[in-house]
């Protein structure tokens, strides 16, 4: 087994208010291998950002890391001063974020903004830098790069200032790549292309990528190994093409039957009833069983934890010893229509 190069030991992410404390993240753990692509999925307010924020050092208050811990090639990075941290973000760690207009600065060229940050966390002159910076434009596929190093981020399109963003975040050449949803917004092609530049950077770096998305497809096309996220947990993980082809999760079950397909006859797709609960009253037991088609006494009172179901594992009691005979087993659920 390769040493992980990111862990995530249960983790958990509180945020205080006046009405009590909401727990936004809950016990997640994982881990990435260097050149993996671990990609994290799930419906908007999973967890998935606030996960990868914390891995960076930028959460937002009043939000804290309340428990659990986080390492980076062995050494404990979420507990660190916040100029230690600044020192790892960027050089050790970079982030790509879903709106590259956030991540640039207007008021500066590109290749400002490149040769800054090269300087910063490499020891090189400035021209050995901006050398540097045409060569990542290149790397990212930017077409003449040695002529549009010198624009402005307006100057490019959304497809265009991504790739910028990508260039920013690889420049130190960093361990570990958190990329938040960096292909939204973008055509199909673009995406494709983007999606190729990860792979790349895997293969050819050695680049462990936490890919956070809300896209299957890209997931499908990008990542190794999944994991799905919902309510603040993770309720299943595993290799990437055994939990779309046999999703072992009822939650899963439900996104993978969302997903169009052009070999399916399928009439209709399928529909998971009801909605994510907000933070304030998520239901004790499985969080999910509210809306699970397989719900039974057992999810009502117990939280579930991982359990190992065949090739992923998956945080639901029907699979537990004793509970696939008793109730319906996980192997072609169907989530109600």
């Amino acid at each position: 087994m390769t040493k992980p190069l990111l862990e995530l030991r249960e983790l958990r992410i509180e945020f205080p208010t006046r009405r009590g404390t909401l727990v936004a993240i809950d016990d997640v753990s994982f881990a990435i291998a260097p050149g993996e692509v671990l990609g994290v999925v799930g419906e908007s307010g999973a967890g998935k950002s606030l996960t990868g924020a914390a891995i960076i050092g930028l959460l937002e208050p009043p939000g804290r890391i309340a428990a659990g811990e986080i390492l980076l090639d062995g050494m404990r990075i979420d507990n660190l001063p916040h100029e230690a941290m600044r020192r790892i973000r960027g050089r050790r760690i970079g982030a790509i974020f879903q709106d590259p207009l956030t991540s640039l600065n207007p008021l500066y060229s590109i290749g400002r903004q490149l040769v800054e940050t090269i300087r910063t966390h490499l020891d090189m002159d400035e021209r050995a830098a901006r050398q540097r910076a045409i060569d990542l434009l290149r790397e990212v596929g930017i077409p003449a790069a040695e002529r549009r190093i010198d624009q402005y981020p307006h100057q490019f399109s959304g497809g265009m200032r991504q790739r910028v963003v990508i260039a920013l975040a690889i420049c130190a050449q960093p361990q570990l790549i958190i990329a938040d949803e960096p292909t939204t917004a973008l055509d199909v092609s673009i995406q494709a292309q983007i999606i190729a530049l990860l792979k790349r950077l895997g293969r050819d770096h050695g680049t462990a990528v936490m890919l956070v998305t809300h896209d299957m497809g890209v997931i499908a096309e990008t990542a190794d190994r999944v994991a799905v996220m919902y309510a603040g947990r993770i309720v299943e993980i595993g290799p990437v093409a055994e939990v779309i082809r046999a999703p072992r999760h009822p939650y899963t079950v439900g996104l993978m039957g969302s997903i169009p397909s052009v070999v399916d006859d399928r009439e209709r797709l399928v529909q998971i009833d009801g909605t994510m609960p907000r933070l304030t009253v998520i239901p004790p037991g499985c969080a999910f069983h509210p809306r699970c088609p397989h719900v039974f006494d057992r999810c009502r009172r117990e939280r579930p934890e991982l359990l190992d179901a065949d090739a992923t594992r998956a945080a639901c009691w029907l699979h537990a010893p004793g509970e696939k005979s008793a109730n319906a087993g996980p192997r072609g659920t169907k989530v109600r229509r």
